[in-house]
């Protein structure tokens, strides 16, 4: 498991009444679900008391009485509001439900929307685990808080309010007795929520690095078991399980012994309700106080209510411990939603209806990281139809170059124009939607080859997309698989070649139609057969647009109008192949260096190739 370098934001200030605002108001667009769950939920609870109520009139007006027409009476009531309890049960059930699932549903899709807003540099220094933690398991956290949590709630609201209501016209003063403990009980949650939050806030951080740790673990399967990696990446993964686990496991120690401390609290009143009950009756019987006293039916009702009110009362301490996991959840989803892109459209930015023309860049330079410059005042004009070819070091500034030209980065200072232009006044999507690139590592979407490459221009025809493919030099090995066109690719094109998955990424880029046209080291990672297929697609797809290759196999840029050099941030020369070679410069350098490896590796090759036939056969 490799080092998860990524650090999100710390959250350290205490319990947000702002995040537990802005958590309820995604209810906000649903509310007439909220409005009827919440009703169904308030009939039931009224009804749960109303029975306890019903239960007294049973005891002191039909049986202690001996009235059977009363006792019917009672009972026919009861029946009633049984069969009506049931149907708010059943509605409230449902709604909360269907709520639930909507809510994570609009959570999901704000966080999807904004990802897709979002510049390419939030993707290029954020873990896929982190975001995938944020959009699967965190909504699902909040969903769940909004709906059952708020079912929880306000049950246990309206049960406390409707047997203090009931409490109050059996014996008020006894009722104040319980209503006096209350204030307790929030105190003790107050104290209990400081500490359950920062754990939760441990767990929830955590968690999005085990799912980071999950995602490059399996993408990666190929790696861990070549190099036998499987013991180390369980040591590791176990390192930082162990970390999630005593998080939690403080978390729900807390939450567990909050429960208990609140159960003490009530039992506490239900002692003081049966002394001052006791001692109430004894003062009543010696006729000191002119108070009616409690019924039998009386006194079973009350420490029914007293039962009613501290099991819903438990239960929103129960929430409650669990709002602090949903907040440290909300705190990361709402910061995921609030992302703001680093690039996007300025005001009053243009669609020039093309960018064929002039590209400059003038005095630029750029940083990933402030005092780490990559580019120097880098000054470069390329002409419309220009083919440019980039080489140099790694780390010398290549591809950065190339992510200045998409504007997936703006530069830290100086100008980039397109068509004379500075590009920071023209939209984003004027831009990149006229660029075509085909990268060192080519992607490709679970579905089949075709709707991969229709993936370039989602309007086109079967048609065009097999015409695309002939260009790309890509229609040659479609045709020779099982399903042709209509074959499935894979998850991220597993089931194709890396060349063959090039020659797809280059027929989707031949559909696209491009007018500024980019390959990314795209044949460093093929064979020398399917370079060849590549170059000549390239040829095809370049003819006539303006174009950038970077390239690791210098043979494949002799053709570029100009070659680059590109070192620690400048052009360290430039000029057509033969000039350069003439030069004997950097470029001389890196050719014949090259040129000289491969000469030695095809040396060991023939020589292979001889040895072969005296090889053992048992071992070959």
């Amino acid at each position: 498991m490799s080092d998860i370098r990524f650090e999100e934001e710390e959250f350290t200030t205490g319990f947000s009444g702002q995040t537990v605002r802005r958590i309820l108001a995604q209810a906000r667009p649903h509310w007439r679900w909220v409005v009827g769950f919440l009703a169904c939920i308030g009939l039931v609870s009224a009804q749960d008391s109303v029975f306890t109520y019903l239960s007294k009139l049973i005891i002191d007006e039909g049986i202690m009485a001996g009235d059977r027409e009363r006792l019917v009476e009672v009972l026919t009531i009861y029946g009633v509001l049984s069969i009506i309890q049931v149907a708010a049960v059943f509605g409230f059930i449902y709604m909360a439900g269907i709520l639930g699932e909507r809510i994570h549903y609009d959570l999901r899709k704000k966080m999807f929307d904004n990802l897709q807003a979002l510049s390419f540099s939030y993707f290029d220094r954020t873990p896929v685990g982190w975001i995938m933690s944020r959009v699967t398991s965190d909504s699902g956290k909040i969903s769940e808080l909004v709906t059952w949590g708020l079912l929880d709630v306000t049950w246990g609201l309206m049960n406390v309010t409707t047997a203090l209501f009931f409490m109050m016209i059996i014996n008020w003063r006894l009722a104040l007795v319980v209503l006096g403990v209350i204030p307790m009980m929030l105190l003790v949650a107050v104290q209990f929520q400081r500490r359950i939050i920062v754990q939760f806030r441990r767990v929830r951080k955590q968690n999005s690095k085990l799912t980071g740790a999950y995602n490059e673990n399996i993408t990666g399967v190929r790696v861990v078991k070549s190099l036998c990696r499987e013991e180390r990446n369980l040591e590791e993964f176990g390192e930082e399980s162990s970390v999630m686990y005593r998080a939690s496991y403080r978390a729900a120690w807390l939450s567990a012994l909050f429960l208990p401390a609140v159960q003490i609290i009530g039992s506490l009143a239900l002692g003081a309700v049966v002394w001052y009950g006791g001692y109430q009756t004894q003062i009543e019987n010696r006729n000191l106080l002119g108070v009616a006293g409690l019924t039998v039916g009386g006194i079973q009702a009350f420490v029914s209510y007293i039962a009613f009110m501290l099991w819903p009362i438990q239960d929103m301490a129960r929430v409650w411990a669990s709002t602090q996991d949903a907040v440290a959840s909300a705190e990361r989803v709402f910061s995921l939603i609030d992302a703001q892109p680093e690039v996007a459209d300025r005001e009053g930015a243009t669609d020039p209806g093309t960018i064929r023309g002039e590209i400059e860049f003038d005095d630029v330079h750029f940083a990933y990281e402030e005092d780490k410059p990559v580019l120097a005042g880098l000054n470069l004009k390329v002409k419309r139809g220009e083919t440019i070819a980039l080489v140099g070091p790694t780390g010398g500034g290549k591809s950065t170059i190339i992510n200045l030209i998409c504007r997936f980065y703006e530069p830290t200072r100086g100008t980039i124009r397109l068509v004379g232009q500075d590009y920071t006044g023209l939209q984003l999507n004027a831009i990149q939607s006229r660029i075509g690139i085909v990268l060192q590592t080519p992607h490709l979407f679970s579905g089949t080859i075709r709707e991969n490459i229709r993936y370039g221009r989602l309007d086109a025809t079967d048609e065009e997309v097999e015409a695309a493919s002939r260009l790309a030099r890509a229609h040659e090995f479609i045709v020779t698989m099982q399903d042709g066109y209509e074959g499935e690719v894979g998850e991220g094109g597993g089931r194709l070649s890396v060349g063959q998955k090039q020659l797809i990424s280059l027929a989707r880029a031949v559909l696209a139609d491009p007018e500024v046209f980019i390959m990314d080291e795209a044949t460093s990672s093929v064979d020398t057969v399917t370079e060849a297929l590549i170059q000549e697609g390239m040829d095809a797809l370049m003819d006539g647009r303006t174009s950038f290759v970077i390239a690791h196999r210098l043979s494949t840029i002799r053709r570029a109008d100009r070659i680059l050099v590109v070192e620690d941030g400048q052009i360290a020369e430039q000029g057509s192949h033969t000039e350069l070679i003439r030069a004997r410069g950097h470029y001389y350098r890196l050719y014949t260096q090259q040129f000289r490896q491969e000469q030695e590796l095809e040396s060991v090759r023939r020589l292979s190739a001889l040895r072969m036939p005296d090889a053992d056969p048992v071992a070959a």
